[in-house]
């Protein structure tokens, strides 16, 4: 009898259960070449829900999608075919250079001394607006669900106006191309810096932030400094605890932890109840 109004009660104890939100970080930076499209569209052949990247401002104000706010040693070929170095690679500030400049190096073809199971190829760096477009269609095209984007604004207040915009213009620059693409709620912000989080809490609070954090201080101690109850929280996964999920689930929290990359790991924080993890390699899920 127990068994059978287990068989009975299942569709409904699976709908109770919220989808863990499946992130691949930069798209899947550790099979693919990292803030790319082909690396999105593969993320999305593994069936994750939410594509995670970032973003940073050329010299002509487009909104470009990459992790750093220059070009990094270990990914970067220059157009005449030389690899960026690590004493070089800070002084290409793409802050300083226009995309069309930007689009010009390579950030595909060399292996990356972290990820060995990437696959590389030629590819560069896409604008945001590009990578959704082609993200979308290549979605509708094979019937998948449309995916969320969580974007990350890459700005800190020691680096203003040197390696990107004041929180203001780089918020709006950001904004402005989401706002264009009609993604509805399908988006949210994050941010390690909390003036652009700040600033959109005010200007446009429907739209969903993100707080990232990558310390040992409390959940209520980080709050304070953001200064306001954000709609997910996203610690570095090792400062995860069971205490930290409840007291984030008591607030009305998501807690979505960055960047795991092991199955035991995923599976050990997906025991504790996060509702969602980043990682490169989605083919773990």
């Amino acid at each position: 009898m127990r068994i059978l109004l287990t068989l009975l009660l299942l569709p409904y104890l699976t709908l109770a259960q919220p989808a863990l939100d499946r992130q691949g970080h930069r798209g899947c930076r550790g099979l693919m070449p990292e803030n790319t499209i082909p690396a999105m569209k593969k993320a999305l052949d593994l069936g994750v829900t939410t594509l995670e990247l970032d973003v940073v401002i050329s010299k002509d104000k487009q909104v470009v999608v990459s992790h750093d706010t220059y070009m990094v040693a270990d990914i970067a070929t220059r157009p005449d075919g030389t690899p960026v170095t690590k004493a070089d690679e800070k002084s290409i500030n793409l802050y300083q250079l226009t995309y069309d400049e930007i689009k010009r190096f390579d950030v595909g073809r060399r292996p990356h001394p972290q990820f060995p199971q990437q696959q590389n190829f030629p590819a560069y760096k896409p604008l945001l607006a590009e990578l959704i477009d082609s993200v979308e269609t290549y979605a509708k095209a094979k019937g998948m669900p449309q995916p969320r984007y969580n974007i990350e604004i890459k700005s800190n207040p020691a680096t203003d106006g040197v390696y990107h915009p004041a929180p203001a213009e780089f918020v709006k620059l950001v904004m402005d191309v989401i706002g264009s693409r009609k993604l509805g709620t399908r988006f949210n912000i994050q941010s390690f810096d909390v003036r652009p989080l700040q600033l959109i809490h005010q200007q446009v609070p429907d739209v969903a932030l993100a707080y990232l954090t990558a310390n040992p201080k409390t959940l209520a101690e980080n709050l304070t400094t953001l200064g306001f109850k954000p709609a997910i929280y996203s610690p570095y996964y090792k400062t995860v605890t069971p205490e930290m999920v409840k007291a984030c689930h008591e607030q009305g929290l998501k807690i979505i932890p960055w960047t795991v990359n092991t199955k035991p790991e995923i599976d050990t924080l997906i025991g504790l109840g996060v509702d969602g993890i980043i990682t490169d390699y989605p083919n773990l899920f």
